[in-house]
């Protein structure tokens, strides 16, 4: 330890070694140790052990790491899910405790301790940690990211029992949209307010030009890494379960922030996993917990879609498949080693596995009922419609006769969602329905709104108490005003009928829908005695848990009490159609190229009727030189007709086919700031 560089990391308050907070914490063993102690992934005794599924228990540290690429147990290749892992029990933890490790402080200490007492010792006993400054240290770092505080995911605690509200307690403050750090200040920030500008604005010498590093197509792990564990990556995030985007998508990009300064994601970027934990079709809420967990390095599994593909491939990575009932198939094998000639692979937009291809004059392609694309469901009785490549093929070479599997085919090829140039086969198109209106059928419940009509008197030079934020920008989004603070104390606080997250409609009869914040503060000062308040409360749905993740938590987020409320992107999806600031986007097309962006959503018989919203946008189309589109945005209308209730397969023939002037009219919402 005297010999340590400069450049080396500094002493662990915990183990009394150097070593990154993100990594392992290391003792110098007196004894050996039982093999049933022992990580196989880093051959150690367990630090945080986490138990899986199939019995197999390893440090939280080794697995969160390895799950970040891998989806199978290291031991038996069995599927783990890392929510599905739970924490060893206080006997294993006890063992691993008592373990007798000596003081790394050899020149000043020659004590042998029990691991789960090193610490302590270090804080009272230890001369070798005095000369060091550890017992200083503890003070100023108590509080840092490190393997025993919080740089892996408390993986126990999102387990069953913790509810919504414990998990975003362990969210890091979020600023709201006026934050300054956040918002644009100079005249050239103002400027990169659209997803052009930005990505234009990537371009410039502040970032590093690394985007390349994520090839087009390819799901990609990446370790992004930040000195203060709990610094605010500066992005906005769209998408979640409860929306036909399903994954989490990268909105918007800020300047100088976490994500920016590693220069190697862009908008639309999709974020499959955070830290190993998986985040494909999950709730909003749910992901934002996982993703502002405080941590020094941030590991984060993305996929960025496939702009173009090969003129013969007709599917794209995310259409929507129409399935039908599955059918079983039986594959006889000549000998226990045969094998089917099958490749087996997996997607983004689906879980499961599917069928690549079949290897020409293989057991499979000569008995000719399987075919390319189906998604295998199940194999030898066994379920696999979360199950991976791997899993699929141990199950495949463990049968010596038959294998039996259950298999849904793809009923139809729907059209692309991002419309290509001529010359591709979308199959035969269907008739466009008369557009459908099912309230009842609308997918999108996660919040409800409730009107409220508020009174309350105070003296002539006494403030409401409270402060607001949206209304109408030119530089982002146009948004309704909405409280984001109340004062304790004030009026709006005693009164407590106005709530953090309510939207003001009018006061006093005055409508504050398209105004400007200034102007809003302007006219809520402007009041008597007798204010009347008119505001719209949000309210979040009953959540509905998933096995293996988190309820559905709020669709607003409560950050500390003395900071500011900030609105979730789910919020916004809520509000009345008349709350909507719809804007006109102009694009011209005259030749057979692509608009550039793509789209999901549509009605479908069996889930009704969702909004279709924009998934991604293609560089150097019309779509991405306007620079007003952004992933998440709303398509309300195409040159004046509702888009609502039509197929996406219409709407998708329909903006494939139209030539020059090509009027949309969009919604578009902040996503939410992580």
């Amino acid at each position: 330890a005297a010999g340590m560089e400069a450049s080396s990391p500094p002493l662990c308050v915990t183990c009394g070694q150097a070593h990154c907070p993100e990594e392992n914490h290391l003792y110098s063993y007196t004894e050996e140790v039982d093999d049933d102690l022992i990580c196989h992934i880093c051959l150690q005794p367990l630090l945080q052990p986490l138990d899986t599924l199939c019995g197999h228990t390893f440090c939280t540290a080794c697995l969160t790491n390895f799950l970040a690429e891998k989806d199978f147990c290291p031991m038996d290749r069995k599927l783990v899910i890392l929510q599905a892992c739970r924490r060893s029990s206080i006997l294993v933890n006890n063992l691993l405790d008592k373990l007798m490790v000596s003081c790394p402080f050899t020149e000043h200490c020659s004590q042998v301790v029990q691991r789960g007492h090193l610490e302590q010792h270090f804080q009272t006993q230890c001369k070798g940690a005095s000369h060091y400054g550890l017992t200083k240290e503890r003070k100023r770092r108590s509080q840092d990211c490190s393997p025993d505080h919080g740089s892996s995911l408390a993986v126990a605690a999102l387990g069953p029992e913790l509810s919504a509200a414990a998990a975003i307690a362990l969210m890091t403050d979020e600023p709201g949209l006026v934050n300054p750090a956040f918002s644009p200040t100079s005249e050239e920030s103002q400027a990169a307010s659209s997803p052009a500008d930005l990505q234009r604005t990537h371009r410039n010498r502040s970032f590093p030009r690394l985007y390349h590093l994520i090839p087009d197509g390819e799901i990609t792990c990446i370790k992004i890494s930040r000195s203060d564990p709990h610094e605010n990556l500066a992005i906005r995030i769209v998408g979640g379960s409860e929306t036909p985007l399903a994954h989490i998508i990268i909105q918007h990009i800020y300047r100088d922030g976490v994500i920016a300064r590693d220069g190697r994601l862009l908008p639309g970027d999709m974020i499959l996993k955070v830290n190993g934990m998986d985040v494909k079709n999950v709730p909003h809420n749910y992901a934002l917990s996982l993703l502002k967990q405080p941590c020094h390095v941030l590991r984060l599994t993305v996929l960025r879609e496939q702009r173009y593909r090969c003129r013969h491939s007709s599917l794209p990575l995310d259409a929507h498949r129409g399935r039908d009932d599955s059918f079983h198939v039986v594959l006889n094998k000549s000998s226990p080693d045969e094998q089917l000639g099958i490749k087996l692979v997996r997607r983004a937009d689906e879980p499961g596995v599917f069928i690549f291809n079949l290897l020409e004059g293989g057991v499979a392609a000569r008995d000719g009922q399987l075919q390319e694309n189906d998604r295998v469901l199940a194999i030898n009785g066994r379920d696999h419609r979360y199950g991976s490549p791997e899993s699929a093929a141990q199950l495949i070479q463990a049968s010596e006769k038959q294998v039996h599997f259950i298999v849904s085919r793809q009923t139809r090829q729907q059209t692309p969602d991002i419309l290509q140039e001529t010359g591709w086969s979308y199959g035969n198109p269907q008739p466009c329905p008369a557009e459908r209106n099912n309230p009842s059928k609308s997918s999108l419940h996660a919040v409800t709104c409730h009107e409220k009509v508020v009174s309350v008197r105070k003296d002539h030079t006494e403030s409401l108490g409270m402060t607001v934020a949206g209304g109408a920008s030119h530089r982002e989004w146009d948004l309704p005003i909405y409280v984001i603070s109340v004062e304790p104390g004030g009026v709006i606080s005693r009164d407590s009928r106005i709530k953090t997250g309510d939207i003001l409609l009018n006061v006093n009869g005055i409508d504050l829908t398209g105004v400007s914040r200034s102007e809003a503060v302007a006219l809520l000062k402007n009041t008597n005695s007798s204010v009347v308040l008119k505001a719209l409360e949000m309210r979040a749905c009953e959540a509905q848990e998933e096995p293996g993740h988190l309820p559905a938590s709020e669709a607003t987020q409560e950050t500390s009490e003395s900071s500011e409320w900030s609105p979730s992107w789910v919020m916004w999806l809520g509000l009345p159609r008349y709350l909507y600031s719809c804007k006109e986007i102009v694009l011209r097309r005259n030749t057979a190229g692509s608009l550039g962006f793509s789209i999901v959503g549509g009605y479908e018989e069996h889930t009704g009727n969702k909004p279709f919203f924009i998934k991604s946008i293609v560089g150097g189309t019309p779509a991405y030189n306007d620079g007003r589109i952004r992933c998440g945005d709303i398509l309300l209308a195409v040159n004046g007709r509702n888009t609502s209730g039509m197929m996406h397969s219409c709407l998708a023939r329909m903006l494939k086919e139209l030539k020059g002037k090509i009027t949309l009219t969009i919604v578009s919402w902040p996503g939410t700031l992580v």
